[in-house]
């Protein structure tokens, strides 16, 4: 039961680099493992069902969406990020939009400029979320 569901171990090696000179402009779609010390305008999305990493160097700036299983976050993004396993926000870490996450390590220094989203397996669609909060307020206010 435990260990056997897809996409909760990180990929631990690097496919792809997007080294510190490049500029890209445009969406990026990968696979796998991901690096970048560079720049993206553009939203950078991982294969959808596949385990994925994205790692975000100090150097790294994204300006766009951000969809992957596993993320490591030290640089700079303008814009929102979902994670559907694991993220983890090193001290240099600057994001500037809308978080959701599973589960989440923030080390001191790193910051968040917009709402950070718990999401779990059991409530991943919105209209639950909604559902369950105005049923605590009522609850709340009986």
């Amino acid at each position: 039961m435990f260990g056997s569901k897809k996409g909760h171990k990180p990929i631990s090696t690097i496919d792809s680099l997007i080294g510190s000179a490049t500029q890209i402009k445009g969406d990026v779609e990968f696979s796998g493992g991901l690096r970048v010390d560079g720049l993206i305008r553009g939203n950078v999305i991982a294969a959808k069902g596949e385990a994925s990493t994205l790692v975000i160097s100090e150097s790294a700036k994204i300006e766009g969406e951000i969809h992957a299983t596993h993320v490591v976050v030290n640089g700079t993004i303008f814009g929102p990020v979902e994670v559907t396993e694991f993220l983890e926000l090193q001290p240099k870490a600057r994001i500037v939009g809308d978080v959701r996450y599973k589960t989440i390590e923030i080390h001191l220094g790193a910051t968040v400029d917009g709402k950070l989203e718990h999401v779990s397996d059991e409530a991943k669609a919105p209209i639950r979320l909604a559902a369950s909060n105005t049923g605590a307020k009522q609850a709340n206010g009986s």
